[in-house]
């Protein structure tokens, strides 16, 4: 039912994933939105492209962009697409092959298609609600790790040493990728076990990969346990833990009484 749209969306995911690795290899001016919020030209253009691509193949949805100005009209619609033209623009400009397209459909709250694409690598990662979730076409799932110790796990390594935990996290491989959507993506892949984020994103960060991961076996979640719902009037999402379901418990159990300020 949904195929045309799925059809939709990977053809504009993969013209603007070629559209951003133009920029990255050419050289795009970059400059700051705000302090610690870099832009640069791929960001417009790619954001540019895929509005135009949605916008004449799909007039009656909502949009939401980190680079187009918000209109309140997409609280109105049901269904929205949201979007991330670069994801990791820091990654971006630093020259690093580890940013993302992010492109999700939402529906009365919750994806229902997603895609995340990484243009460097050429990894497609996408998802259908019910249908599951791929890459390169292949279906994914999330590891069977169970338990913290060990794990692969993805976020930015002062987290876990930072002094508001009461006891010393066990012993993990840490590593970080600038992009949230791509942090969601490996883990659903299996290629990192989890993720963590308990600083505040947006929903066109988190849209496409929370389907990906969930459509793999995953689960994502605020560090309260909280499930996230999208096309909000301000869309922040507080904090993110994403991983299988027994690894996802065991995490919880660490990070689910800690207060964010």
């Amino acid at each position: 039912m949904r195929e045309p749209d799925r059809a939709l969306l990977l053809d504009t995911i993969r013209e603007a994933g070629a559209l951003a690795r133009h920029y990255f290899e050419a050289g795009a001016k970059a400059w700051s939105k705000a302090k610690g919020d870099p832009i640069t030209e791929a960001d417009v253009a790619v954001d540019n492209l895929i509005c135009a691509r949605i916008a004449a193949a799909r007039p009656g949805d909502g949009w939401l962009s980190e680079e187009s100005r918000d209109d309140p009209a997409r609280l109105a619609r049901k269904r929205v697409w949201i979007v991330d033209p670069i994801d990791g623009t820091l990654a971006f400009i630093k020259k690093r092959p580890h940013f993302t397209v992010s492109i999700a459909l939402v529906e009365a709250g919750t994806p229902v298609l997603g895609a995340v694409f990484n243009p460097m690598l050429g990894e497609l990662f996408e998802a259908e609600a019910g249908g599951g979730a791929r890459l390169g076409g292949v279906p994914i799932k999330v590891s069977s790790q169970p338990v913290i110790e060990g794990c692969r796990m993805l976020g930015p390594r002062d987290v876990f040493t930072h002094p508001i935990w009461p006891e010393p996290w066990p012993a993990m491989q840490i590593e970080n990728r600038n992009s949230i959507a791509y942090r969601l993506a490996l883990v659903a892949a299996g290629q990192f076990d989890a993720m963590m984020a308990l600083t505040k994103k947006r929903e066109w960060d988190v849209a496409a990969g929370d389907l990906i991961l969930r459509e793999a076996g995953g689960l994502i979640t605020t560090h309260k346990g909280e499930i996230l719902r999208y096309n909000q009037p301000d869309p922040i999402v507080p904090s993110l833990v994403g991983a299988g379901t027994a690894l996802h418990a065991e995490i919880m159990g660490k990070v689910g009484q800690i207060r964010l300020e």
